[in-house]
């Protein structure tokens, strides 16, 4: 007997297709030119438009914000929000869904693990009918064997405790269609797991593998403790 995998119609491109990408930033001073010059570069090579870059600004301590101010009077794609102090990465990201306009949405890290020269792969699989496309993570440079370790065993003992299933090896990286979007947004949990969310409202989903780089500059926001 033969297999095959269901999926919905492929989805109708419109020219106008608006493509936003939601970033929570922290202390990033170092990163952003490069993490705003690489992923207006990533949407220039897709069609519609204009698209735009939402990003939130975590409560830095640093020039973050002075940067991203300077930015968005450098190009309108560039959408800038500033939160009155570090509500944490899950909080700031919540925020950025509340700000971006796009038919779709891409999701990612400010520290530029998350290439977004990948965005385009996910909006390939995006017009093939599916609705929410995470990124799997296939290599994961620079990373310790210690952090390797605590993420594989996070993943199978959440698969244990709970009916989500969440895939393996992904992190917040991926694209959603805005019925996604609209969706997370009515839920308003003090306390976001958006990759867990993503994984619990339903809709199509597929994965897209990638190589996860090391962090370009700066520092991690997750250390040990």
């Amino acid at each position: 007997m033969g297999s095959g995998v269901l999926q919905g119609p492929a989805q109708s491109v419109s020219p106008d297709l608006k493509i936003s990408v939601a970033v929570p930033v922290y202390n990033e001073e170092s990163v952003l030119p490069d993490l705003l010059r690489r992923t207006l570069a990533a949407l220039d090579t897709l069609p519609g438009g204009p698209h735009e870059i939402v990003l939130v600004d975590d409560g830095s301590s640093e020039r973050t914000w002075q940067i991203l101010e300077q930015a968005t009077a450098d190009d309108p794609r560039i959408v800038a929000v500033t939160l009155s102090r570090n509500f944490g990465h899950q909080a700031a990201l919540g925020a950025a869904l509340d700000f971006v306009t796009g038919d779709v949405v891409a999701v990612m890290d400010g520290d530029l693990q998350d290439p977004p020269e990948v965005i385009p792969d996910l909006v390939a699989k995006w017009k093939e009918g599916y609705q929410v496309v995470y990124a799997v993570r296939q290599e994961r440079e620079g990373e310790s064997w210690f952090k390797k370790t605590s993420a594989a065993l996070f993943y199978r003992v959440i698969h244990r405790i709970t009916d989500v299933k969440i895939p393996v090896d992904t992190g917040d990286f991926r694209l959603m269609d805005r019925k996604v979007v609209d969706v997370l947004k009515t839920m308003r949990e003090r306390h976001r797991f958006p990759r867990g969310m993503s994984a619990w409202v339903g809709f199509k989903q597929v994965g897209v593998p990638y190589d996860r780089a090391a962090r370009h500059a700066g520092v991690t926001k997750y250390p040990f403790r």
